[in-house]
């Protein structure tokens, strides 16, 4: 056998699973089928493990719709998702609504149903592995993640390293306690936005949200912008990518993934 064609023998063999693979061999499982041949690029998506609205007795959780629509835009786009919570495991979710055709097309995907429900808790989480972070809103984020300096340190190593930074409705809460290497807050002098007064107003909860958003990110130097209500409105400024309630949410998906293709 001549030199060559060990050569073409070997190449076939290193080639067949992948062929397998995408040629849906009966013996690859769904789950093994999401595995890529080389590595994907991988996005941190962070959700809350707070499931109470204050004293109100009313549950919360992460919204669904705010992680179910940027996963499909950056799943779509060829991007590996994985999930943190400041608690880890099962995270409680909100907004479950399987009429919306996304919701419903996350909810039943066991692949990404299984990550969610096992989500990473901050000491498991390399930030290297990762080229972007997104916050993920509902109103329980407002209670745990802008005391997570354990995820605001995460975050702070991925932007340095030159990854992006996204939050969506009450996602930028998060923000709020991320502080980098200049000892600079990373909402201050940056354009940025996130569920407004006005919406919180809306839906009665200004007086049990432990603050206002809005406030708060004016408060910490950030040049905050809205639309009205229920309006999409996604802000960039560099690789800070924030959007205004859940409406923003898919906007937001696209804006990180055509930064990261710059």
């Amino acid at each position: 056998m001549t030199i060559s064609n060990i050569s073409k023998r070997i190449g076939i063999l290193f080639l067949l699973p992948a062929f397998l693979a995408c040629n849906g061999n009966k013996n690859t499982s769904p789950e093994q089928a999401k595995i890529s041949i080389t590595m994907k690029q991988k996005i941190l998506f962070v959700v809350t493990s707070h499931d109470t609205k204050g004293s109100t007795g009313e549950k919360t959780g992460y919204y669904l719709g705010e992680v179910s629509h940027p996963w499909d835009v950056l799943t779509e786009a060829g991007y590996e998702i994985d999930f943190v919570s400041p608690e880890g495991g099962t995270p409680p979710v909100d907004g479950l609504d399987l009429n919306d055709s996304i919701n419903k097309k996350f909810w039943e995907d066991a692949y990404y149903q299984n990550k969610i429900s096992h989500s990473m808790k901050p000491s498991e989480v390399n930030s290297g592995d990762y080229k972007a972070i997104f916050y993920a809103g509902g109103h329980g984020a407002m209670w745990d993640l802008p005391n997570d300096t354990a995820i605001a340190g995460i975050a702070a190593a991925i932007y340095e390293n030159n990854g992006i930074v996204a939050a969506v409705c009450h996602g930028p809460a998060g923000l709020i306690n991320i502080r980098l290497n200049n000892g600079a807050l990373l909402v201050s002098g940056k354009k940025v936005n996130g569920f407004s007064n006005e919406e919180e107003e809306i839906v009665k909860l200004t007086t049990v949200v432990p603050f206002l958003l809005e406030n708060k990110l004016k408060e910490l130097g950030g040049i905050y912008e809205k639309s009205q209500p229920w309006q999409s409105h996604v802000t960039v400024d560099g690789r800070l990518i924030t959007g205004q309630n859940p409406q923003s949410a898919k906007n937001v998906g696209e804006a990180i993934r055509d930064a990261l293709r710059k």
